[in-house]
Formats: structure tokens, sequence, C-alpha cells
């Protein structure tokens, strides 16, 4: 039986917020324009990407001689994909700041909570540990700082991604090596 190979699209491209920091300081808050804009863009890349590999696993699953059906189910509660031009235009607004780092962090922290249950049903061993977002706590901090904990935030959540990232390469990696051994078996 011939098994699928495991494919993937372009890797997740990581955002170094101090650049982006410094250029909006140089710019008078201008670069958070771009930053945001790719923010968003590398955030529906990578939802995109997940749900390949989550195709992808459950076809070479069912693939398998020793598959029970029902045994691995796709959870799919991923965030709808946001338009980064949208929301990078109604920065200029303020308000609209505070909403996108909201939604970055809830759905960063739905996508990890799926991710976790979708790799428990098909790795042996546990390589992921989800990240912890306290939304709360940003939101106070940036109430309490009348609005300038945002910095810190959006800071928070730009680090948060590109650790997201850095594991699921590694998840992706493990994946990839668990489907050839497989096939090598078969």
């Amino acid at each position: 039986m011939e098994t699928q190979k495991f494919t993937s699209l372009a890797n997740d491209r990581k955002l170094w917020f101090s650049m982006w920091f410094l250029g909006a300081i140089v710019t008078f808050g201008l670069a958070f324009f771009p930053m945001i804009y790719r923010l968003i863009k590398n955030r529906n890349h990578h939802f995109k990407k997940e749900e390949l590999l989550k195709e992808q696993v459950i076809t070479h699953l069912q693939q398998q001689p020793y598959h029970q059906d029902g045994a691995v189910t796709k959870v799919s509660r991923q965030p709808r994909e946001m338009n980064a031009k949208i929301w990078t235009v109604a920065l200029i607004l303020v308000i609209p700041v505070f909403i996108i780092a909201y939604l970055l962090s809830k759905d960063l922290s739905l996508h990890e909570a799926d991710q976790d249950k979708f790799l428990a049903q098909t790795l042996p061993e546990r390589m992921f540990m989800t990240q912890t977002i306290p939304i709360k706590t940003y939101v106070i901090i940036t109430i309490v700082t009348l609005g300038f904990g945002i910095i810190y935030w959006l800071y928070k959540i730009v680090n948060q991604y590109n650790a997201h990232y850095k594991a699921h390469l590694q998840i992706e990696q493990k994946i990839s090596s668990l489907m050839e051994e497989k096939k090598v078996d078969a």
C-alpha cells in the first residue's frame, strides 16, 4: 500500500518585534501598520498550514492496516481567517489595535488547545506544551497604563507566535519522520 508523502506549505516567518518597534519610534508609529499586517498574514498562513498537516496525518493514518475508524478525528475550531488589509487600515482608528491584540491572543490560545488535542491522538509521546496566554493580565496592564501597555501586549504576542512557529516546525519534522518510518515498515 502506497502512503502519501508529507508535504508542507512554506515555513512560518518569524517577526522581530524589536526591529518593528524601533522602526515605529523612528517613523512616529507608521511602522506598526506593516507589522500588524505581517503578523495577521503570518497567522493566517500558519493556520492554513496546520489544516494541511492535519489532513495529511489523518489520510496517512487511514491508509495504515492497523487503523481503527474514528480513532483520530480532526478537531477543527480553527479561528476564521482575518483580512490583514482591512484590520491594518482600521488601525487608523486606534481602538482596533486593542481588538487585534485580543483576537490574536485568543486565536493562538484556541489553536494551541486544538493542536494539543489532535497531537494527543496521533503522536505516542507528547512533545508540545501549550502556552499560557494571560489575556486578562494584558488587558489590565493596558488599562492601568492608559493604553501604553498595548506595546508590551504586542511584544508578548509576537514572541508567543514565534515560539509557536518554532515548536510547530519541530512537530512537523517529527510527524514527517514518523510517516516515513511507517512507509518503510509497510
